[in-house]
């Protein structure tokens, strides 16, 4: 990327960002940013080669804003694997609704949209990450439950914390946020976890 106006390349991720919660589906062009920052196209693209350089960064931007790395410190930090579990739950369970718009709008676009595809993709990487670390340290202490591998249990805790269950619970089934978050630690402790503490 180059190392164009700072300032420029914040009011660009700004307007990706707003267009992006607007979209409702619809492709969000390098043009419709440029507008909605009020720059050029060519400014857009001297910051931006492309336009999923563009998108990935804007969902890299709104998670600096939204300090994930903060909100994650507790999972990070997380003395033991069933710690680690229960704070990754709440850290990215809590973060869903924040950046449902955004998420709704990629997710969408996905099915026509390479870059939208590639955005995305990027960022469920990135969830799915969390997710194995906090199963490889249940594995480690011997508490992962001896019918999931390691990749098993990683599939079934990023499931759980998709943002489409995520969608189906509090929006379609009525779920309150807290219920939601509570009702998933248990679920995951009870598919995890050697044991089934929580049952």
């Amino acid at each position: 990327m180059s190392s164009g106006n700072p300032k420029t390349r914040k009011k660009i991720l700004h307007a990706s960002w707003q267009l992006l919660e607007a979209a409702q589906g619809r492709e969000v062009r390098m043009s419709d940013i440029a507008r909605n920052a009020g720059v050029s196209r060519q400014a857009v693209y001297l910051h931006f080669p492309t336009r999923s350089d563009l998108l990935i960064a804007t969902t890299h931007h709104i998670d600096e804003v939204k300090n994930v790395d903060a909100r994650l410190a507790k999972s990070r930090s997380a003395a033991t694997g069933m710690e680690r579990l229960s704070a990754f739950i709440e850290a990215w369970g809590n973060y869903i609704p924040e950046i449902y718009g955004v998420a709704k709008a990629l997710i969408a676009m996905s099915e026509t949209d390479d870059a939208a595809k590639l955005t995305w993709d990027d960022r469920m990487q990135a969830v799915r990450h969390g997710c194995r670390a906090a199963v490889e340290t249940l594995e480690k202490e011997g508490q992962l439950a001896s019918q999931h591998s390691v990749t098993q249990g990683t599939d079934i805790l990023s499931a759980l914390l998709s943002v489409q269950t995520w969608e189906y619970l509090t929006i379609n089934c009525g779920w309150s946020q807290q219920f939601y978050i509570e009702k998933t630690k248990v679920l995951a402790r009870q598919i995890l976890v050697s044991g089934n503490p929580g049952s």
